[in-house]
C-alpha cells in the first residue's frame, strides 16, 4: 500500500530535492518558441530529449511554424524525425496539430489546458511541459519518471498519471510546481531508476516509503 508523507517530510523532500538538483529550472528539450517545445514535446514520447534534440536542431532549421508544417508532405515530416520512435503517428499528429493552430488558434499555441488539449498528440503530459515551460504558468507533468519516483517516496499515492498528478497538485508548493517537475526527472535518471533503483546512494531514502517498505 502507497502510503503519502506528512506535510513536514514533504518539506523535507522539497528542500533535499532542491539541494540535490539546484539548478533546474528550464525544460530538458531545447526550443526557442512555444510551437519548437509543443512539436519537441509531441516527439518525446518513448523517446530520449537527447535524440529528441538532435532531430529538432535540423528540422527546425528547415522548419519551426505551424503554416511549415500545414504545408509539407507527411512522407518529409516522417523523414526529420524517424529516429524518434512512433514516427508515422508522431508525424500525423504534427501536421493535424499544425493545420489546427491555423485555423483554430490564428498560428498561435494556446496557454491554457483546454484548448492545448484539443491538438492531435497532446494531451496533459504536453500540455503541462507548454504551460509550464514556455509560458511560466505553475503545472506539474506527469511522465513515466514522475509518476514512479512521486509514488516511491511518498509525494503521491495513485496508479494512474491523472490522479498523480491531482496528488502533487495538492502536496506540493504551487511556486515550485515547474522545477520541482524537472528535479524529479532528474532524480528518477539518475537514482530512482526503473530497474535496480540506487538506493543506498539516495539523499532521499531515509523518508522514502517504498525504500522503508522494502526494508
Amino acid at each position: 500500500m502507497i502510503i503519502i508523507l506528512n506535510k513536514s517530510e514533504i518539506n523535507e523532500v522539497v528542500d533535499r530535492l532542491d539541494q540535490m538538483y539546484p539548478n533546474l529550472d528550464k525544460s530538458f528539450l531545447d526550443f526557442t518558441t512555444p510551437f519548437e517545445l509543443l512539436i519537441a514535446t509531441i516527439l518525446s514520447a518513448q523517446c530520449t530529449d537527447v535524440r529528441v534534440n538532435k532531430v529538432t536542431s535540423n528540422m527546425f532549421k528547415f522548419a519551426n511554424t505551424p503554416e511549415d508544417f500545414s504545408n509539407m508532405d507527411i512522407k518529409e515530416i516522417e523523414s526529420y524525425i524517424k529516429t524518434c520512435g512512433l514516427y508515422k503517428n508522431k508525424a500525423k499528429n504534427i501536421k493535424n496539430a499544425s493545420i489546427m493552430l491555423i485555423r483554430e488558434f490564428d498560428g498561435i499555441v494556446p496557454d491554457n489546458m483546454k484548448d492545448l488539449t484539443k491538438l492531435p498528440g497532446v494531451g496533459r503530459k504536453t500540455a503541462n511541459v507548454v504551460m509550464s515551460n514556455a509560458f511560466g504558468i505553475d503545472a506539474i507533468a506527469v511522465d513515466t519518471h514522475v509518476q514512479r519516483v512521486s509514488n516511491r517516496i511518498g509525494l503521491a499515492a495513485s496508479k494512474d498519471v491523472l490522479n498523480t498528478e491531482k496528488d502533487l497538485r495538492k502536496n506540493l508548493p504551487k511556486e515550485k510546481w515547474s522545477k520541482l517537475h524537472h528535479q524529479i526527472i532528474a532524480h528518477g535518471r539518475k537514482i530512482c531508476k526503473a530497474r535496480n533503483p540506487l538506493c543506498e546512494e539516495c539523499d532521499l531514502k531515509d523518508l522514502c516509503e517504498d525504500y522503508k517498505e522494502r526494508r
